[in-house]
């Protein structure tokens, strides 16, 4: 809900709106920077609706910046790592690339080995939004729109999506998406921030403890394709209900970390009621105190912790992000859920608005 005029004009002086550079086509880029009373700062471009930067207290009240990123939009042009991004079309990996839907099969752009990820080649994290910085009873935010077309990376219908990225005065990052069509197609939209509590850069993300409110998970194929089992976690090094350290079982020569070469899978979260927001993950970091819990209304969590990272990409303040700095927890529907029937259903019809609602919640011990 918006404030009144004169409170949100007061509000919105406070908004800091600068230019992020342009686009290869000469499109021009702007970030946006949100603040709290308590320090915190979220900074966000329009370009893909990326998280350029995060800055969350210690126990100690000192601020860093826990979100992998880069300085300039320049380096997010080159990336492929998906630095902070907004994910869409459709989250994740959809096999081959390819799904049927009302008797109609669709070829997607391929871009994962065999398999689409993540939207395709231009996902939504490769888009420019239409911005609209916002003052709320709650906090600083910022309302990012896009129409992605019918066709679009070979996915149907005429998509309209609003993300809205409020920085609350309880220490949160809380995004709320939605999306309606004009036909029958798939969405699942997430959010791909690599945190590290500890600062961004700052060493390996092996020591935080991981809390995830999960008793199964989707074991994947070699090509990281669920094969449609919800496996128990119990006895494997999935097993993340009670605090335990990323590192402490990664190097278990199991089938399913041979994989992904260490942890890239979804988690079907324990969830009391389906499509309310509840906590779903909590990452400790015990050299700062940190404290993050996620929060969604999604049905699963992708946690994945940087195994593909090498060094090879120099983020923010000159700093190589080497393998395992940083992790992901992207609440969303299962991967491929469009070719497994037994997943929960990412299809959207005309009349229908999809959801989902995703809070970063940070704190100190």
């Amino acid at each position: 809900m918006e404030l009144p005029t004169s409170a949100s004009a007061a509000s919105l002086k406070e908004i800091q709106v600068q230019p992020f550079g342009k686009t290869k086509d000469g499109t021009p880029v702007e970030i946006y920077t949100l603040r709290n009373a308590h320090g915190m700062e979220a900074r966000i471009t329009n370009y893909g609706g990326l998280v350029v930067s995060l800055l969350v207290p210690d126990r100690a009240g000192k601020l860093d910046d826990v979100a992998l990123g880069y300085d300039t939009l320049e380096g997010y042009l080159k990336d492929s790592f998906y630095f902070g991004a907004l994910i869409g079309r459709y989250g994740n990996r959809i096999a081959k690339g390819q799904f049927t839907l009302d008797g109609k099969t669709y070829q997607l752009a391929v871009n994962n080995g065999p398999n689409a990820l993540h939207g395709g080649l231009k996902g939504f994290d490769k888009v420019v939004w239409a911005a609209k910085p916002m003052a709320t009873r709650d906090g600083q935010a910022l309302e990012l729109t896009y129409v992605s077309k019918d066709g679009e990376e070979g996915y149907p219908g005429n998509l309209k999506v609003k993300a809205v990225y409020r920085l609350t005065q309880e220490n949160e990052l809380r995004l709320d998406f939605t999306a309606t069509t004009d036909q029958a197609t798939i969405v699942n939209l997430t959010h791909h921030s690599y945190f590290n509590l500890a600062g961004a850069g700052n060493g390996d993300i092996l020591g935080h403890l991981v809390t995830l409110n999960s008793d199964r998970f989707t074991p994947v194929d070699k090509d990281l394709i669920p094969t449609g089992e919800l496996r128990p976690v119990e006895g494997t090094p999935f097993d993340f209900r009670k605090p335990t350290a990323i590192g402490a079982r990664i190097a278990e020569k199991e089938e399913q970390l041979k994989f992904a070469n260490g942890y890239d899978h979804n988690w079907v979260l324990s969830k009391k009621e389906p499509g309310k927001l509840e906590v779903a993950a909590k990452v400790y970091e015990p050299r700062t105190g940190r404290v993050m819990e996620v929060l969604t209304t999604e049905p699963g969590m992708q946690f994945y912790v940087g195994n593909f990272l090498d060094g090879s990409n120099v983020g923010k303040g000159g700093k190589a992000y080497a393998f395992r700095t940083g992790f992901c927890m992207e609440p969303q529907h299962f991967p491929d859920s469009p070719n497994q029937p037994g997943f929960p259903s990412t299809v959207l019809r005309p009349g229908e608005t999809f959801q989902n609602t995703i809070i970063y919640r940070f704190s100190a011990e």
